[in-house]
């Protein structure tokens, strides 16, 4: 099992680095990942609670994959830099639509397959 989170957070890390090359704007790149990785483990989660997806699987791409495609340090880090830059409302606006987007994206979608069932 931990060959299975260690192979899937080799490619997690790669596409995350990626991501960091072709979107060069600063907080974007950080951002999408997010998101994007938030709606992928959701899915991912949803696929193996139904066991549509072994716990090998899961673990490679759950656990390993989205943990490291997906940044909390890095989020953290963006986040401390525009507060001690003094960008006080992009700092909020960053926060709020990395927090909200994410976690609405994840619960969207496990909305729409638990009612698609």
């Amino acid at each position: 099992m931990i060959i299975s989170v260690a192979i899937g957070g080799f490619f997690g890390s790669i596409f995350r680095f990626l991501v960091a090359l072709h979107v060069t704007k600063r907080l974007v790149g950080t951002w999408l990942v997010n998101i994007i990785g938030s709606a992928l483990l959701a899915y991912l989660f949803y696929q193996h609670l139904q066991s549509n997806i072994s716990d090998f699987g899961w673990a490679f791409a759950g656990i390993g994959f989205c943990g490291a495609f997906t940044t909390f340090s890095t989020f953290g880090n963006e986040t401390i830099l525009l507060l001690m830059e003094h960008k006080y409302k992009q700092a909020f606006l960053y926060i709020c639509s990395s927090l909200f987007l994410s976690i609405g994206t994840a619960t969207a979608i496990l909305y729409l397959l638990n009612t698609s069932t």
